[in-house]
């Protein structure tokens, strides 16, 4: 008798040890994917700092320069859905190690580009293997874990993407002041290829393999083909037509960008009314809630990325100052960010959409702020110390935004649709994204009107401050836009 209870307390030891090593080896694999997500939010923004010296160095245009961030957004954009569809096929694993290599790669490309076109195809490739590897993620997520484990692996995963995303401009600054301000915006682009290489080998070894049953579903390729001639007929001229003059092509294509966004809804119309998985399924935007969640989405992505591209630009191209200096310009949002970040999710299940909504609020406020002081303070009082207080109020409203809202947005569905509203949630952030740098570039670069006399330092500076007040005051119509929108979503997610 004594035998057989020692025999069964062993037992239950030996299964306990089994248990902590696998929970163990699970967030070891968490660590992997989260290196992954970092530096695919990281490199959405730490490229800002660096616009004004590739501008310098390759000569670039100002419809460059928007595509550099543009491009990388509407590409990482486009993968999202169908990587998640190959991903249930083949295993989601797969699709991670590979596209993180590809990213890894094409970072590689980005830092050696010798002209504009190189490193604009460069970003694009980058931003493709993004979207590729980024859905695995939280495939991988759910595989690896199960209830509070889960809901804690997810919270991590959201203070990485604030953390990350706000503290590109600061890296980035660092970076440029090291290996200078000539060819130190390529350092950008090199400091991923270590911790890709370390997270492509850690992914292969440590990454379950399991698919995901009951998902072979046939690709809607044709609705892919469709949904991003769409996008790129409406992105294109919005980039490039500032620098063109505006000509007549510019507004035919974004004519056909429309037309094809009502073919691709068609599509998708019949192909659900055929029984056949669309690409983005119509019936989830029956629900008002959900269509109102991913314009929100559109929205805040607009109104949060474009924010640094055009801050960055005026504080190097505009006001003289270094990127260490633009870096330093950005400090505050990153740490409000990082500390939003931190108890979003806990303000999100004790208060619920307020959360949210305090959180577009204070973007809304900071960024108004913003505009106001670059429209009305002269230009030499601008400085650092002046921004610090609405960045601090911006950061942290958007810590307390990006973590839980997409969270949010999938509730408003059913539980079976999750899956597919997360992708579109997902895209929807990323077109936002390359959207908001479309307009908010075009308009920056459109109201830079030098006059015709002798040009000087204090000439430069107030036309980049008007220029960025402009561009700025869309930034800030777009963050009250996205609050307003807040209250589309349920009061509360349903557990």
């Amino acid at each position: 008798m004594e035998r057989s209870m020692a025999s069964h307390q062993n037992q239950q030891s030996s299964d306990t040890d089994d248990t902590a090593q696998h929970l163990s080896r699970n967030w070891t694999s968490l660590a992997v994917l989260l290196l992954g997500v970092a530096m695919s939010m990281l490199d959405t923004t730490i490229v800002n700092v660096a616009l004004p010296t590739i501008r310098v160095s390759l000569n670039a245009s100002e419809a460059v320069l928007s595509w550099v961030v543009s491009g990388y957004a509407l590409a990482f954009g486009l993968a999202l859905i169908p990587a998640g569809r190959i991903g249930d096929r083949i295993g989601h694993k797969w699709v991670f190690t590979v596209g993180l290599a590809g990213f890894t790669l094409a970072s590689f490309w980005c830092g050696i580009s010798d002209s504009s076109l190189n490193l604009i195809c460069a970003r694009v490739v980058q931003g493709l293997f993004g979207g590729i590897f980024y859905p695995a993620v939280t495939a991988l997520i759910q595989l690896l874990f199960v209830k509070r484990t889960r809901s804690r692996a997810f919270s991590v995963m959201g203070a990485v993407i604030g953390f990350s995303t706000a503290i590109g401009p600061v890296l980035g600054g660092l970076l440029i002041e090291w290996f200078g301000e000539s060819d130190g915006w390529r350092s950008v682009f090199y400091v991923n290829l270590p911790f890709g290489v370390i997270a492509v080998i850690g992914g292969a070894i440590l990454l379950p393999t399991v698919t995901m049953s009951g998902h072979h579903r046939k690709s809607d390729i044709i609705g892919l083909a469709l949904m991003t001639c769409a996008l790129s007929a409406l992105l294109v001229p919005l980039i490039q037509g500032q620098s063109s003059g505006w000509p007549m092509w510019t507004w035919l294509l974004m004519i056909a960008g429309v037309v094809l966004l009502a073919v691709f809804a068609l599509w998708e119309i019949r192909l659900e009314s055929r029984g056949i998985v669309p690409l983005i399924p119509p019936k989830l935007f029956i629900r008002g809630q959900f269509t109102g969640g991913v314009i929100l989405a559109i929205v805040y992505f607009a109104a949060f990325t474009s924010i640094f591209f055009t801050l960055s630009i005026l504080w190097q191209a505009g006001l003289g100052h270094s990127a260490l200096e633009s870096g330093y310009m950005a400090a505050p949002f990153a740490i409000g960010s990082i500390l939003g970040a931190s108890q979003s999710h806990r303000l999100a299940y004790t208060l619920g959409r307020t959360v949210l909504s305090i959180g577009t609020g204070m973007v809304a406020i900071g960024l108004v702020c913003i505009w106001l002081l670059l429209a009305l303070l002269p230009t030499g009082q601008l400085n650092n110390w002046v921004l610090l207080l609405p960045l601090l109020i911006a950061g942290m409203g958007s810590g307390f935004f990006i973590a839980p809202n997409v969270d949010f947005i999938v509730a408003t569905v059913k539980r079976p649709d999750a899956g597919a509203a997360s992708g579109i949630v997902g895209t929807a952030q990323r077109v936002g994204a390359a959207s908001g740098i479309a307009i908010i570039g075009s308009q920056l670069f459109g109201s830079l009107n030098f006059p015709h006399e002798r040009i000087t330092h204090a000439i430069v500076a107030a036309t980049f401050t008007h220029a960025a007040s402009v561009a700025m005051f869309t930034s800030a119509a777009l963050a009250v836009l996205a609050f307003l929108l807040v209250f589309a979503l349920p009061r509360r997610i349903q557990h």
